[in-house]
């Protein structure tokens, strides 16, 4: 991640990050403990894969943890409130009709960090986020996605 690049996050984003930090920082952390205690029980550590194993965990929690605080540092809330429902933006839904399937499917745009694709959260530097932001209800979209062409018709924004 670069060092000073804004992380756009939505108030719920913002409450997952701080509730995953307090969770690393508190009980992580003591369980990681314990187990590099129980490990160091067992004796010799050239040959100790528990040992190794806890900490290599622990150095993937401390990553994750500078991580986050980098993320919430730099973070840039998204007010719902200033969210505008003429044009798809960040923080908004948007019911699109997709051409190619013959359905209507609804995408809450995010920034990347909050990108969760099986939730239907697509981030605004994806292809399909970025060919809908700007888009109107009433217009219909060519985005370009690795595997073609998808024509998107804007049918709802809403907050």
């Amino acid at each position: 991640m670069e060092e000073n690049k804004t992380v756009l996050l939505t108030y719920e984003g913002l409450k997952k990050l701080e509730d995953e930090l307090e969770y690393l920082k508190t009980q992580k952390r003591k369980e990681i403990s314990e187990k590099i205690k129980v490990a160091l029980g067992f004796g010799d550590l050239s040959e100790n894969s528990e040992y190794d194993e806890a900490k290599n965990e622990q150095a993937a929690v401390e990553i994750r943890i500078v991580q986050i605080e980098k993320m919430l540092k730099n973070a840039k809330l998204i007010d719902e409130d200033e969210v505008s429902t003429d044009k798809v933006s960040l923080g908004c839904t948007v019911k699109v009709y997709d051409k190619e399937f013959d359905e209507e499917v609804e995408y809450t745009i995010v920034g990347s960090t909050e990108a969760d694709p099986k939730h239907m959260k697509i981030s605004n530097e994806s292809p399909v986020g970025a060919g809908l932001i700007g888009a109107q209800v009433g217009d219909e979209v060519d985005i370009e996605v690795p595997t073609g062409t998808v024509t998107f018709k804007v049918l709802e924004i809403r907050k």
